[in-house]
């Protein structure tokens, strides 16, 4: 086996995803990914007839992201119609597994050079737009395992930690305080690819649009909890409510204490990324310098109630995979899907805080579901290198009780 390189990687500004309201709305999601495939073999000064496959993240694979919108993409960009195109959808870790997928072809030599990312336009194609919900609306699956929406199972999860709202929104209020320390830095400007208007060219967003650096424990403290009314839903046709599923597998909860709101849990996010990935082989014969190695890739199921667990699982799997421990990973990135996955992920692997998401998380800068691994990976790339640091590690919770995790090392 050879190594899977880390060419280079690029995103869009993540811009809000609400129709009408974002500054990425009116931008069809193909050209906002084409955008993106464009900009990656730009800056590595390399030919797109060079690329041998397109892998693409996207969750919501329906209307303006279905009919494989990687290949789509790839024609959007203006590439040589040789260039192939993949759509993949692992749920919010659908990015990072697509570039895994790219480093696969890489690392065993079947292919050479990849790009590998995600997009998700939620302000044009909004969750549960493919109507599949997250079962498929299989009942016989439903009398097995009854899979609830994703905020209650994090409000479960705050539960059963004993997190307290406090402690959740105090990691909010860090997130943007970082996030907004990152940007006023230009921490996040080598990755960054300003989005223009397909038809004119004029720049429609430039920075991050989501990140408030004026947020405080005070307003977050006023908001109301996102999913109190959703687990009061009856689903079942005895009654049963989506609360009373949920803590029917854990008997020794007495209750859910509804603690996620708007403010310490992920906004809707409008986004694209690419990575680029080449085989040393690839590297040596056209003088390209690698920016990191991708050391390994592991996966794991979990618990498809509580579901958002697994990152602190996979993220063991990855290190026994590489022979680490947590002590050798100098940054994480621990997708903040909501606050609680965050915190017990670091509690339950002993992390040091001040390593995990230091430029801030998707609860400030926005989770754009199939774009959001790839994003995290290019920063925690960027981020390995403006601290001159060597290891790090991007890890994902997963819809339907799955976790994935990257391994990387600076070259």
């Amino acid at each position: 086996m050879g190594k899977a390189l880390i060419l280079d990687a690029v995103r869009s500004p993540r811009g809000r995803g609400k129709a009408g309201k974002g500054s990425l709305s009116a931008i069809h999601p193909q050209e906002l990914l084409a955008q993106s495939l464009h900009a990656i073999v730009q800056r590595a000064g390399v030919g797109a007839a060079a690329v041998d496959d397109v892998i693409v993240g996207s969750v919501s694979q329906v209307g303006e992201q279905g009919a494989n919108i990687a290949r789509n993409a790839v024609l959007a960009a203006g590439w040589p119609q040789e260039v192939s195109g993949v759509s993949l959808n692992r749920f919010c870790g659908s990015g990072l597994q697509a570039v895994a997928m790219a480093a696969y072809g890489a690392a065993s030599g079947f292919q050479h050079l990849l790009v590998a990312g995600g997009v998700e336009s939620m302000s044009r194609v909004p969750m549960g737009s493919d109507g599949g919900g997250q079962d498929g609306n299989n009942d016989r699956l439903r009398e097995r395992v009854f899979q609830i929406p994703q905020g209650i199972s994090a409000d479960l999860i705050a539960t059963r930690e004993g997190f307290t709202r406090a402690e959740l929104d105090a990691f909010a209020v860090d997130s943007h305080r970082k996030a907004t320390i990152a940007v006023e830095q230009g921490r996040f400007t080598r990755a960054l690819v300003p989005v223009v208007d397909p038809a004119t060219g004029q720049v429609v967003l430039a920075r991050d649009e989501l990140v408030r650096p004026d947020t405080s424990l005070g307003g977050l403290a006023r908001l109301a909890p996102s999913f109190v009314e959703l687990g009061k839903l009856p689903v079942t046709p005895d009654g049963r409510t989506l609360d009373q599923i949920a803590l029917a597998q854990f008997p020794e909860t007495p209750r859910i204490d509804h603690l996620h709101t708007a403010g310490n849990s992920s906004p809707l996010t409008d986004g694209a990324a690419t990575v680029l990935i080449g085989s040393e082989e690839f590297a040596r014969a056209h003088g390209l310098r690698p920016r990191a190695v991708i050391k390994t890739i592991a996966t794991i199921g979990s618990d498809p109630v509580l579901m958002l667990t697994a990152p602190a699982p996979v993220s063991r799997k990855a290190l026994q995979q590489a022979g680490l421990q947590v002590g050798d990973i100098d940054l994480w990135e621990i997708n903040e899907a909501f606050a609680a996955v965050v915190l017990e992920t670091t509690r339950s692997l002993g992390v040091d805080p001040e390593r995990v998401n230091v430029n801030g998380g998707a609860i400030a800068l926005g989770h754009p579901l199939g774009a959001t691994g790839a994003m995290l990976l290019g920063t925690v790339v960027d981020e390995l290198e403006r601290r001159d640091l060597v290891t790090g590690l991007v890890t994902m919770c997963i819809g339907g009780g799955q976790g994935i995790a990257v391994i990387v090392e600076r070259v």
